[in-house]
């Protein structure tokens, strides 16, 4: 069962790399690239450039270069370290994530230069995916990085919404909130973006930076005094968004006051295509596959409660669907932090379910990020089964106390229940695998 869950979770991956994401999406027939609905004439088109950036954007690039080779004039994307691949045509910056630096600000400055450029016969092709906000820190002008991060962590420390805070980044920024997309008009411009967000809302999507905006400076004002933090923050901030609410710094582009024909949004991946293609390998593998969600949001431990019970209805045959079951779910929980340990929300995720299906027939849970990365470490996630407690005590490990320290990562590696899997090209948020037999389930490995 623990063998099947990995291999679900990798179909789901698998659906989620960025080569197959554009594969199905773009092609090209002699000069004329169709991406989706839209359709470009390569012949009477001046340069090709393809900018971007994003955790899984080398990935996209690297197919980029598969499909239009040497059609491609020039490129940069801003990609995490060590998140890179090998590249012809397009140029790579390696820069800071979560936490912006330097690099990124440099090629942030360098892709707006790029499509500032632009001529009215130019296409610009832009890749984006999840990290791509934190990977092209652009400040407004009187703003620096350093005002951007303190306002951020503020933010962060009083548990603003991502809306919340994606409004005061694009707020805060030179390129962000549709300004790159008008930088480049009247030039063409077509994203492609593999969606880390729950929803998929393309102003969310690193920030938004190729599509309209709905957010406002009058809007920042009042998220900043809704969590108290204006006195905190630095001065040159509260003084931009007063002068933004007032009418004298440019507002960012809303649908109604830019034009936006010039401009084309596609997203080619994401968590709920992910899913499916994790539910059909859970058919193939003799499993009754039912999705509860690909919009899991919320708090790490409730949802892993929420996914330990369903568990149960469906070995007591109560649950949506008869074991053998595969329950799968998608998104992103949020993990609150008490202790000092290492780990992650999917690692604690599962750490959370162990006692809870302890002893049960046989279930197995396998929570992961499809980006191969856990908070900071070097796993995706963790497996839990029904024996995870036994073993536990056997090696001598005390959960609640692994619990109480956020300390989850120790506590599998001794188990050895991690699953390591580096990075993966790709990230479409976190992917749960829930799988019950019940006793009397026949061709499968159940008791």
């Amino acid at each position: 069962m623990r063998a099947h869950a990995e291999a679900i979770f990798r179909a789901g991956l698998h659906a989620a790399q960025p080569a197959e994401a554009i594969r199905r999406r773009c092609r090209l027939e002699q000069d004329r690239l169709h991406v989706g609905d839209a359709c470009f004439d390569l012949a009477r088109t001046g340069r090709l450039l393809v900018v971007g950036a994003g955790k899984a954007t080398a990935a996209m690039a690297r197919a980029m270069e598969e499909l239009l080779g040497d059609r491609i004039d020039a490129g940069l994307i801003s990609v995490k370290y060590g998140h890179t691949a090998p590249l012809r045509r397009i140029e790579t910056i390696e820069a800071g994530h979560p936490l912006p630096d330097a690099n990124g600000m440099a090629a942030g400055q360098r892709i707006l230069s790029m499509v500032q450029a632009a001529g009215p016969t130019d296409l610009i092709i832009v890749l984006l995916s999840g990290g791509g906000s934190a990977l092209l820190p652009l400040p407004a002008p009187g703003l620096t990085l350093a005002d951007k991060q303190a306002a951020t962590d503020l933010l962060l420390a009083r548990e603003a919404t991502i809306r919340e805070i994606n409004a005061l980044r694009k707020h805060l920024s030179a390129i962000k909130g549709g300004r790159l997309a008008q930088a480049a008009a009247p030039a063409a411009m077509v994203t492609l973006a593999l969606s880390d967000v729950v929803g998929d809302a393309p102003e969310v999507i690193a920030s938004g930076p190729t599509v309209p905006d709905s957010t406002t400076f009058a809007e920042c004002l009042e998220i900043v005094r809704r969590h108290g933090i204006a006195p905190l923050l630095p001065p040159p901030v509260p003084a931009h968004l007063e002068a933004g609410a007032a009418g004298r710094r440019v507002e960012t582009p809303k649908a109604e006051t830019h034009r936006w024909d010039h401009t084309h949004h596609l997203i080619v991946g994401s968590n709920r295509l992910a899913l499916a293609a994790a539910a059909h390998q859970a058919r193939i593998l003799g499993y009754s596959p039912w999705t509860l969600t690909d919009c899991l949001e919320g708090d790490t431990h409730a949802a892993a409660r929420d996914h330990a019970d369903l568990a149960r209805r469906i070995l007591s045959g109560h649950g949506p669907v008869r074991s053998p079951a595969c329950i799968l779910s998608g998104g992103e929980t949020t993990l609150r932090l008490r202790g000092s340990g290492m780990g992650g929300r999917n690692q604690e995720f599962a750490l959370t379910a162990c006692p809870l299906i302890d002893g049960l027939e046989a279930v197995v849970l396998l929570s992961a990020g499809t980006d191969g990365s856990d908070g900071p470490t070097d796993a995706a996630g963790a497996f839990a089964d029904h024996t995870s407690l036994q073993r536990a005590r056997q090696a001598g490990l005390d959960i609640r106390a692994h619990l109480s320290n956020n300390d989850a990562y120790p506590f599998f590696q001794r188990l050895g229940d991690l699953l390591i899997t580096g990075p993966t090209g790709t990230n479409v948020m976190d992917i749960n695998v829930l799988l019950i037999c019940g006793k009397d389930d026949e061709d499968l490995p159940c008791p």
